[in-house]
């Protein structure tokens, strides 16, 4: 007879802090992908989720590197179960990079020109002062504003 593989995952100490957190932007993230984007661009329709996931990934990078409430075992559980984007997290403990909303405004083949998204051009340099990102409604991330 075959092994009954079951799903059960074992939560390493602290989890009970982040659960609530977690729970609550995970429902929020739900509710974002059932709503409907009529009347918006098809990257506007996008924009909440990346908002969202943001959220969760500083979440969990505020706990464990800058509030040191969690700890390294639940932090990688964490990266390990899709709560936050480690990615991103790898960018943020970069110089320069504190602020980035998002992996894609820092991709130069996603934009014109083969730079950078215009959501990391320092506000007092640029020459239009209301601008969002295309990619995920940024209004700017750049560090040093």
């Amino acid at each position: 007879m075959p092994k009954v593989r079951t799903n059960r995952i074992k939560y390493p100490d602290g989890w009970e802090l982040v659960e609530p957190t977690l729970g609550e932007l995970d429902a929020k993230m739900r509710e974002v992908q059932n709503d409907p984007h009529d009347g918006k661009r098809n990257c506007e329709g996008l924009w909440p989720i990346f908002k969202i996931t943001h959220q969760k990934s500083r979440y969990i990078y505020d706990l464990y590197y800058k509030r040191n409430e969690i700890s390294k075992e639940l932090y990688e559980f964490c990266l390990d179960q899709g709560h936050a984007d480690r990615n991103l997290i790898a960018k943020w403990k970069k110089s320069g990079y504190e602020r980035l909303c998002c992996l894609r405004c820092m991709q130069p083949r996603d934009h014109n020109f083969g730079t950078t998204c215009v959501c990391r051009v320092p506000k007092h340099l640029r020459e239009e002062k209301i601008v969002e990102c295309v990619h995920c409604g940024c209004k700017g991330c750049a560090s040093g504003d």
